[in-house]
């Protein structure tokens, strides 16, 4: 391991997240974005906002992204070098605002303040979610929102979100009066680069204001130590799980492809 990710090592450890990294060079995102604009074309924004989860195991152009080099060279240096892709979700958010300047009864997409770890029932090590921009991601159209440090808090209680609008498939949030507002970092990335945060870090994002996309991939990796849960309140299934990297030594994920 270089000086350097041994630094970025140490910071994550301490605050959670890891920002602003490397990954696409210009003609690889060149080539991301045209392949995923193909998908927006044959489905629909409205589908693709969202829906197009997991589709690492449909596209190779997908699952190429989850094994960049440049991701991995991260993901390992924070997991160790053996690691399973849990999971992957594209998520855009796409200019919502009226021609008017006004809101629709529905509200203006946005992602609540929330812990990954909150959906996955996983136990035996940490869940690593990876950001990846294929548009620039700034304040104005809704860049990820992180809470320094909060990682260390362990799980805190989520309900039901209260505005309209949150683009969490079960609509959940955290209480703002558990959340640390005022120390809120914004976390802007240029299209290529990426974030890294642990599923623990309580996280948001706002409404996109703008007139541009923020299209993100959306990436989890977990080491191979970790295992699923019978958690009735996680219930989440991992039938997209994928060897990323090195040698699973414990088949924790029955199904997993390689």
């Amino acid at each position: 391991m270089t000086t350097s990710l041994s630094k970025l090592q140490e910071l994550y450890k301490q605050q959670g997240f890891l920002s602003a990294l490397a990954v696409l060079n210009e003609t690889e995102l060149k080539e991301a974005k045209h392949a995923f604009s193909k998908l927006e074309r044959k489905f629909g924004t409205e589908y693709t906002q969202y829906s197009l989860h997991n589709v690492h195991l449909q596209y190779p152009w997908v699952m190429d992204l989850t094994k960049h080099p440049q991701i991995l060279q991260v993901v390992e240096a924070i997991l160790g070098p053996n690691i399973i892709l849990l999971d992957s979700r594209f998520i855009c958010k796409y200019p919502a605002l009226k021609p008017d300047g006004s809101v629709g009864e529905e509200g203006l997409p946005y992602v609540a303040w929330h812990q990954d770890m909150r959906y996955w029932g996983i136990d035996g090590g940490p869940v690593l979610s990876v950001w990846l921009a294929l548009d620039d991601s700034l304040k104005e159209n809704g860049a990820l929102l992180v809470i320094p440090g909060s990682h260390c808090d362990g799980m805190l209680p989520h309900r039901q979100a209260i505005c309209p609008g949150n683009m969490l498939s079960v609509n959940q949030e955290i209480p703002e009066e558990l959340v640390q507002v005022d120390e809120a970092v914004l976390c802007p990335l240029l299209a290529g680069q990426m974030s890294i945060h642990d599923g623990l870090l309580v996280h948001a994002s706002d409404a996109n204001r703008s007139q541009k996309r923020r299209c993100g991939f959306v990436i989890r990796y977990v080491p191979t130590s970790a295992y699923p849960t019978e958690d009735p309140n996680r219930p989440r299934k991992f039938h997209a799980a994928t060897l990323a990297c090195g040698t699973d030594h414990f088949n924790h994920f029955s199904n997993k492809t390689t």
